[in-house]
């Protein structure tokens, strides 16, 4: 009976024990949880530390909620002291560069932002790029190109070689126009022009306003014409030539942000997501040219179309 009595309490104390390693494990599986809410999740985790955001935009822009959300969450996070936004793009749609633009400016609010311009930030990803309290870049960087275009196609000539004819019912003349299944006349041009120049105004006056200049010194350099990072400089389009390095010092001298952060790169999706993503570009690319779409107007450089 008294070993019986000795297991029994041999086996309290192991019970007692695994109880004490569980919970342990329980607390620390929250405690991490917790910090990563505070890393990636725009809150002030445990043991969270301060850093640097830094999101790039890449490829054609257009208007993507998951990045609006992931800018909301850094303007949020007090651990994140600044948000670095490198620009590698031709540009995109309006309403994609339009909505990166606010999204970006709502982060300048609450802490400091700076642009960092890769080989091309034209069009869309120059009006990204101004969104930023401090944009630089290359010297051979390819920048500007700011305007608007609308491409259609006109498909009459070839369908009727080949047998084929169209016919549309339309409530009226501008209906569905410019359409690749018509003819341009007259009167649609000039509503298309129109609607193209509303759009640029917008565009060269949002330039104007965040590059302090004048709309008169500024016509010059919105014909839709690049410049090199240098030219930028010269035109005041940018404020200096530099990367990652003079991005920093900058932050530190002007906004007495630690030169020492660390960087930390803010993730759009997953690995999956993006062959999903590529995988669907791929499709939608063979099956149907992107310049034939209806995804609205465009600001995007684009050479040799």
């Amino acid at each position: 009976m008294g070993i019986d009595a000795d297991i029994l309490v041999d086996r309290r104390r192991l019970k007692s024990r695994l109880l004490i390693w569980r919970t342990l494990a329980i607390v620390v599986v929250v405690v991490l949880i917790a910090m990563a809410l505070g890393r990636f999740g725009g809150f002030d985790g445990l043991g969270g530390s301060d850093y640097l955001a830094r999101l790039s935009v890449n490829g054609v822009i257009v208007d993507d909620e998951r990045r609006h959300r992931l800018l909301a969450r850094v303007a949020a996070d007090r651990n994140a002291r600044a948000l670095i936004v490198h620009i590698d793009s031709p540009g995109g749609t309006v309403v994609g560069g339009e909505a990166l633009f606010s999204s970006i400016r709502a982060v300048a609010e609450k802490k400091p932002v700076v642009a960092l311009m890769g080989q091309v930030a034209t069009s869309a990803g120059y009006m990204v790029a101004i969104a930023a309290d401090r944009i630089f870049a290359h010297k051979g960087t390819i920048t500007g190109s700011i305007g608007i275009i609308l491409q259609t196609t006109e498909l009459t000539g070839l369908l009727e070689k080949i047998g084929i004819t169209t016919e549309a019912i339309k409530s009226g003349p501008l209906k569905a126009a410019p359409s690749l299944l018509e003819p341009m006349t007259d009167e649609v041009r000039r509503v298309t022009r129109a609607l193209v120049a509303d759009v640029h105004e917008n565009f060269v006056s949002l330039v104007a306003e965040r590059r302090a200049l004048s709309l008169d010194d500024l016509r010059p350099l919105v014909d839709g014409r690049v410049f090199t990072g240098v030219a930028a400089v010269r035109n005041r389009l940018i404020d200096a030539i530099g990367g990652e390095a003079e991005a920093k010092v900058w932050l530190n001298k002007e906004r007495n942000v630690d030169l020492g952060l660390r960087v930390r790169d803010m993730k759009l999706a997953s690995k999956i997501d993006l062959w999903f993503d590529f995988l669907d570009a791929l499709r939608r690319k063979t099956m149907f040219s992107e310049r034939l779409t209806l995804d609205g107007l465009l600001s995007v450089w684009h050479p040799g179309l």
